[in-house]
């Protein structure tokens, strides 16, 4: 698991377009309906960048043994008021379909955990589609079911969907 720079990531764009595609295209619940417009997948990871570069967001991807190829990403989006410094979002952990079910997403998510705790953000908030098979890796990861909230987002089917708050607290480091 490697966290990259904006610089970068921006080398990785058109892997990061594949993987985005492939989460989009399989049905995630990533934000995106499909077909996923590539105008609108460019947008976002330039405005991905751009948060990077602002040190707003941190951006970990899991490459193949070959290091070519981008097997997973996820993202740790830094919350900036003076009164919130203690926490950040889990956002669009994106797991490519040939490997899913092997473990990457875990390694990202405990990845991310480390640099979480590195920044001394030891609240972490998530959400995902209410029902989703993530919300069974979540749990397992110790993140704690806070509630649903009902039509909260159009699903691929075209139908309002509820998505699963989480939150995990992790021990603070003493450096």
């Amino acid at each position: 698991m490697t966290s990259l720079s904006a610089a970068e990531a921006r080398v990785l764009l058109p892997q990061l377009h594949e993987l985005l595609h492939d989460a989009v295209d399989s049905g995630a619940s990533v934000g995106f309906l499909p077909p996923l417009a590539t105008a609108e997948a460019q947008e976002y990871w330039q405005s991905v960048f751009a948060a990077m570069e602002a040190g707003h967001r941190l951006l970990l991807v899991a490459r193949a043994p070959s290091e070519t190829d981008l097997l997973g990403a996820v993202q740790l989006d830094l919350a900036t008021r003076p009164n919130s410094l203690l926490r950040a979002e889990v956002s669009k952990l994106l797991v490519h379909r040939r490997a899913r079910r092997q473990g990457v997403g875990r390694r990202l998510l405990q990845a991310l955990e480390a640099e979480a705790r590195r920044l001394n953000r030891t609240t972490l908030i998530l959400d995902t589609r209410h029902g989703d098979h993530a919300e069974q890796l979540y749990q397992s990861m110790g993140y704690q079911f806070v509630g649903a909230i009902p039509e909260y987002f159009i699903n691929h089917d075209g139908q309002p969907h509820a998505t699963a708050v989480y939150y995990k607290l992790l021990a603070a480091t003493n450096e």
